[in-house]
């Protein structure tokens, strides 16, 4: 496959100056990191495309030599400016990272990093279908690492400092040279960080903090669904030797209702129906979510599976004023356990009645039946 245009892999003209490069290197890398994109083998590809074309257009005396001969300047038997060959990565994904965010550091050269940023912490919460419409104020308990509070994170003993890693100089990285190719590693003195302690805190053996479990109020708001996530910026895990702390996730789980059944912002509601209400029509009650009383009328004649909607009596909606409706399916109850006298007063109804007139649904039901099969026996 023939590679493409390093200009047209960062999307610049050929005049562009180097400013106008960094930037469209930033973004780009930025966009189809390995990070950002795991298991994106596209993203990857992509990703090494950029910093490739980017390490030959940042340079000089490559990027003349690139408009002159193009790809064929760093092949076999081009000319390689510097006398060097082409480095490519050189300097791993460290360069890539000084490349990017050097400005921000300060400049300089590389030292070493600072210690890890704290860990991200994910914290399951249930809460009923009431406390998801109403809202809820909790208290979570949550087993973490805290700044330790006798070095305030340093992990030196009080009245000593961390100093510079003598296998690295400080760098956190170590390099090595292999042909053509320079290779860097983390300094396995220091970890990376480039400062070793030499009198870590006795409390927290170096790390700068500690285990301990920690309370924290959250609020829930009105109107979250079931697997809702809400991000509790700096209450994760505290970073090491005082690097910034992660982030608490907090996931909802929403408790099935014994009597409502929700779908997003409405809910439903399957209420039994007394045969004679649904006879001679009439009014009946319903409890709603709010813990109150909603009257529904029920027009004569009535019949199982008919919804009534209650117009704002749902759910709330997240971050809105505005409510969803609830929706009461009733279900015409067949009377049991019947006396004597009911008995006798249904089958003087039966005989009064004409079945077509009473029951249409069932007169009709099985005269389609006797159109399908005219030999059916009774």
């Amino acid at each position: 496959m023939a590679k493409r245009d390093f200009y047209e892999v960062l999307g610049v003209d050929r005049g562009a100056d180097k400013d106008t490069l960094k930037k469209a290197y930033r973004k780009l890398a930025m966009q189809f990191h390995p990070d950002r994109n795991p298991g994106d083998e596209e993203a990857e590809r992509k990703f090494k495309e950029v910093n490739e074309a980017y390490d030959v257009l940042k340079d000089d005396e490559k990027k003349a030599a690139y408009d002159r001969f193009g790809h064929a300047a760093f092949e076999g038997g081009g000319p390689r400016p510097g006398g060097g060959g082409f480095e490519g990565f050189s300097g791993g994904f460290a360069d890539i990272f000084e490349e990017m965010f050097g400005d921000f550091m300060g400049g300089g050269g590389r030292r070493g990093s600072s210690p890890g940023r704290g860990s991200d912490l994910r914290y399951n919460m249930t809460v009923t279908l009431e406390e998801a419409f109403a809202g809820k104020q909790a208290e979570i308990r949550v087993p973490t690492s805290v700044t330790c509070d006798v070095c305030d994170g340093a992990g030196a003993e009080k009245g000593s400092r961390p100093v510079a890693c003598p296998t690295c100089g400080g760098r956190g990285k170590t390099r090595t040279q292999q042909g053509f190719f320079t290779i860097e590693r983390t300094c396995a003195g220091c970890g990376g960080v480039g400062q070793v302690i030499e009198n870590p805190c006795k409390s927290c053996n170096g790390a700068g903090r500690q285990r301990k479990e920690k309370t924290l109020s959250v609020n829930i708001p009105a109107g979250v669904e079931d697997g809702t996530r809400i991000r509790l910026q700096g209450e994760g895990e505290a970073g090491m030797r005082g690097a910034p702390p992660g982030d608490l996730y907090l996931f909802l789980n929403i408790q099935p209702h014994p009597i409502f059944q929700r779908e997003s912002a409405d809910i439903y509601c399957r209420v039994p129906l007394e045969m004679v209400t649904a006879s001679l029509g009439g009014a009946i009650e319903v409890p709603t979510i709010e813990g109150r009383r909603a009257k529904v009328s029920v027009p004569a004649g009535t019949q199982t599976g008919r919804q009534f909607r209650l117009r704002g009596k749902g759910m709330s909606v997240l971050r809105s004023p505005s409510r969803g409706d609830m929706y009461v399916e009733v279900a015409v109850e067949t009377p049991v356990n019947l006396t004597d006298r009911q008995r006798e007063l249904l089958e003087e109804f039966q005989k009064a009645s004409g079945v077509d007139k009473t029951s249409p649904q069932s007169h009709g039901f099985f005269d389609k039946v006797k159109e399908l099969w005219e030999d059916l026996k009774d």
